[in-house]
């Protein structure tokens, strides 16, 4: 278990160092216990996992944006979203942060974990976020701003794709999929302060993580559609062909095709669909010819963007919050 050294009891998560990959301090300090472990054990490395409570949480989603391409998921237990505790003079603590005044649009709070990593455009892992309504350390509002930038993050819609009450007084919505291991899941605790540990959680985050023997496979499934997109390119600027095939056995009436753009890529123009924002997260809209897609059948898409040398598809997609297939 990774520990704190500062007096404070608290992880750093707030520095400019912190928040950007391999910048140093305490990420960097836990990326290199998670080398050697899996140098030494050989361990599996696609089933590298974070998770934490209050400055733990806090380092969860900081370690998500940092290193995307090590974690698998993440569950973070009373904490912010990820740049939330940013400073700039050298202060651990950010009062506006903790109190919950701190609210920026998904596509803002999207564009602080890219601009971590910047060019990754690989996998993000999945998130599962639980907050009570009464913490009095990191207010609740903190809870729907991490919603909003990990469904931003994963490309997915923010409206709930299903939402249930596990237990009385538990409030759960998941994100881009139904089932155990959404891509993202967030747990709302009536009535529950700072220190939310309770019986029955651990449990729920080992399904989460696909630790549970017992599980479904991860949701949701790549197979109900398929996205093939190529990129023709040039010094600034770039064109990609989109086609999207239902390989579903009902027809898609009215459809959403979410993808983010590889950093430093933004749309000028398109066909076939609308795109909005034209810069991080997009979801391209059917247009009013084309919103019907059969069973077996394609519908092909495109758009123009300009690039500051990254040139890149975008590496996955996703159709009405369902993650699609590539190829």
């Amino acid at each position: 278990y990774p520990s704190v050294t500062r007096s404070s009891k608290c992880f750093d998560v707030s520095s400019p160092q912190a928040l950007r990959r391999d910048g140093g301090s305490d990420p960097v300090g836990i990326k290199s216990m998670i080398d050697w472990v899996t140098r030494t054990y050989d361990a599996d490395k696609s089933r590298v996992f974070a998770t934490g409570i209050s400055s733990g949480a806090m380092m969860t989603n900081v370690l998500l944006g940092d290193y995307p391409d090590v974690f698998a998921a993440g569950a973070a237990f009373s904490g912010v979203p990820f740049g939330c505790f940013a400073t700039t003079d050298g202060s651990e603590w950010n009062s506006a942060c903790s109190g919950g005044t701190v609210t920026r649009t998904p596509a803002q709070w999207g564009d602080l974990v890219r601009g971590a990593y910047p060019g990754y455009t690989g996998p993000r892992p999945r998130m599962q976020i639980w907050h009570g309504t009464e913490d009095d350390a990191l207010r609740y509002p903190n809870f729907g701003e991490q919603i909003k930038q990990w469904t931003n993050v994963q490309g997915v819609s923010q409206t709930p794709a299903a939402s249930d009450t596990p237990q009385p007084g538990w409030n759960r919505t998941r994100y881009g999929g139904t089932g155990d291991r959404a891509p993202v899941e967030a747990i709302s605790l009536q009535g529950v302060g700072h220190n939310l540990y309770a019986q029955g959680m651990a449990s729920r985050v080992l399904t989460f993580f696909g630790l549970d023997r017992s599980g479904p496979a991860p949701q949701p499934q790549p197979g109900a559609c398929r996205v093939k997109a190529t990129v023709n390119a040039w010094n600034t600027g770039l064109t990609a062909s989109v086609t999207i095939t239902n390989t579903g056995t009902t027809a898609v009436n009215g459809w959403k095709l979410g993808f983010t753009l590889p950093a430093g890529q933004t749309v000028t123009g398109g066909w076939g669909a609308t795109y909005a924002p034209s810069t991080g997260a997009v979801t391209a809209t059917n247009v009013s010819y084309n919103g019907s897609i059969a069973p077996g059948a394609s519908v092909s898409i495109g758009y123009q963007a300009n690039h500051g040398g990254n040139s890149a598809a975008p590496a996955a997609f996703t159709l009405n919050g369902t993650a699609c297939a590539a190829g």
